[in-house]
């Protein structure tokens, strides 16, 4: 008689059976946030990182995963435990005048970076001589048609998919073929003595928690509707996304290290044009554009898909109006899926307008690390005071997170001074 082998998953506390299926419908807000996390601005900030100061950037990249993980971390338990998303609870633990706040701020700097993405989304286009008249628009229906599924998974499923395309990149490292004696030289070179290097350190720490990251993955979970069983699995789904989000970052450090960085940097990196033009004397001239164009139209689409669903949870959980994708459009959830469709109709709207944009860009990252003081105090104050005490930090893993979000929040406010010529 032949031996009969369980292979349908392990046992929960609960005493549940948990599949491979189990673990499917728990992944999916980590990941997808996290893809969003690369889009546009952040892979040519990381880009110009390399080719200015070559593998001495990989370093802080590295750094940077742990913090990512453990403020994301944060509102997986906040959002799964009271199944409620971050702008319901500070509204309900610290009153209107602070959840106001954080709506109209969150507001303005989901605006001002759906504008980046959509900026990406042309940029791609006119890389293959697109006019940004068809990509944006095409862009836009497509987003907005994305959230009217009428279902939470099926929108995180397609925006997963889509930003997957960042992995394209990947493909660069095996043509440019780093050192690796370069890359271990410069984990050990920290310049830390030059202003230009301190400040790209401070955009990449300020870059790496975005007040629209912390709404959305609260959100999501409460609209995939996950358990507290679900927790520990939950974690997993962030840390996943936040070494493939990194791991991307890095990617890019270490092939403008090898190529640009290396034969030294004289020229402007700061669209996605820029950095074909750049890499194409190593790679080929349509190889580079294949590369770039790919992963950054992908970064820049599940980033605005994901920026913009942030946007609409936090304003709409302030107004206490209802907002879930699980709904299809209705009388009920009109506002829901109208402000929705309204940030993304605006900036596209601005962009295909040629609005001057840099004055504004200038205001939104002023206005991002600003809020990193706030909305990591409201993430820590939350934490202490809405989570039942067992799903709390205790012990000195509560004091490292406090710690290294403190000093988030003062390469937040360092970003200040450079931006608007301070210093």
């Amino acid at each position: 008689m032949k031996e009969v082998v369980d292979i349908s998953g392990p046992i929960n506390e609960l005493g549940q059976r948990e599949g491979v299926g189990h673990w499917l419908k728990v992944f999916g807000p980590g990941l997808i946030v996290m893809l969003a996390d690369t889009d546009a601005g952040c892979l040519i900030t990381a880009a110009q990182s390399g080719a200015q100061w070559g593998y001495a950037m990989v370093l802080p990249q590295l750094l940077l995963i742990p913090i990512l993980y453990m403020a994301q971390e944060m509102t997986v338990r906040l959002g799964i435990v009271t199944g409620k998303g971050h702008g319901e609870l500070i509204r309900e633990n610290f009153g209107k005048g602070w959840a106001w706040v954080s709506a109209a701020t969150l507001a303005i700097s989901s605006i001002g970076a759906l504008l980046t993405e959509f900026v990406g989304v042309a940029g791609v286009g006119e890389l293959f001589g697109v006019s940004k008249w068809i990509t944006i628009p095409i862009a836009t229906v497509g987003l907005i048609a994305v959230a009217f599924t009428g279902s939470y998974r099926r929108t995180e499923k397609i925006g997963v998919i889509i930003g997957l395309a960042e992995l394209a990149f990947i493909g660069a490292i095996f043509l440019v073929k780093p050192q690796p004696g370069d890359i271990l030289n410069g984990l050990t070179t920290i310049p830390w003595k030059h202003r230009s290097y301190i400040y790209l350190v401070a955009a990449n720490v300020g870059a790496v928690i975005m007040p629209w990251m912390i709404f959305y993955q609260q959100s999501a979970v409460v609209d995939k509707q996950l358990q507290p069983s679900s927790i520990k699995k939950a974690k997993h789904d962030t840390l996943v996304g936040t070494f493939l989000t990194q791991g991307i970052m890095i990617l890019f450090v270490v092939v403008f290290a090898a190529t640009v960085g290396k034969n030294g940097h004289n020229q402007p990196l700061g669209s996605v044009g820029d950095l074909a033009a750049a890499l194409g004397p190593y790679i080929g001239g349509q190889t580079a554009k294949l590369l770039i164009g790919v992963s950054l139209l992908g970064g820049s689409l599940v980033a605005a898909l994901v920026v913009a669903l942030a946007g609409t949870w936090g304003v709409t959980e302030v107004l206490n109006w209802k907002h879930s994708l699980n709904e299809p459009f209705n009388k009920k959830n009109m506002g829901f899926y109208v402000i929705y469709t309204l940030a993304h109709v605006i900036g596209a709207v601005l962009v295909l307008a040629n609005v001057q944009l840099v004055d504004m860009a200038v205001g939104v990252e002023v206005l991002n690390a600003l809020m990193l003081p706030i909305v990591l105090g409201l993430l820590l104050m939350l934490e202490a005071k809405a989570l039942p005490a067992k799903y709390r930090m205790h012990g000195w893993y509560r004091y490292l997170v406090t710690t290294l979000c403190l000093t988030v929040m003062a390469f937040g406010l360092y970003m200040v001074g450079p931006i608007v010529g301070w210093w």
